[in-house]
């Protein structure tokens, strides 16, 4: 069972919380520094995985001559394949994000404008939208059924 400290460490990935300067700028340089850190550290972990699955999926491929082991295999490495799908979609939005943290339009609302705020960004760095935003429109998703 995962102790109070691994379980905040994995929810943060590693990384300190950013300790806001009183009277400092929403997403000022330091902060958008902070958050780059975040993405770049992110998308490094999700790339290692990437050639850890190629890597596995080289070195387990095999022919075997029973069915069933085949049918296994072939289902273990639709698993991977899908999981490493996700997460090359994740690297495109992770790389989106930093363009955004590069234009100086990161941390605002897509929907509405406001701050998404510090913590909710560090909790989901590529987040667009704000809490209540981002409520609503689970709510709409959830009415309409899609």
């Amino acid at each position: 069972m995962p102790t109070k400290a691994k379980a905040k460490n994995d929810l943060n990935r590693g990384f300190e919380p950013y300790k806001e300067v009183k009277g400092e700028e929403y997403m000022s340089d330091p902060m958008r520094a902070h958050f780059t850190n975040i993405l770049e550290k992110w998308k490094l972990e999700l790339m290692q995985e990437v050639d850890r699955t190629v890597h596995h999926m080289q070195d387990e491929a095999a022919n075997f001559p029973d069915p069933a082991d085949r049918a296994s295999q072939e289902e273990e490495f639709s698993l991977e394949l899908r999981a490493r799908d996700r997460e090359r979609k994740l690297i495109k939005k992770i790389d989106q994000t930093l363009q955004l943290i590069e234009d100086n339009d990161y941390g605002w609302c897509d929907s509405c404008g406001v701050e998404i705020g510090i913590r909710r960004l560090e909790a989901r760095p590529t987040a667009t939208l704000c809490i209540d935003c981002k409520t609503l429109a689970e709510i709409k998703e959830k009415q309409i059924g899609s």
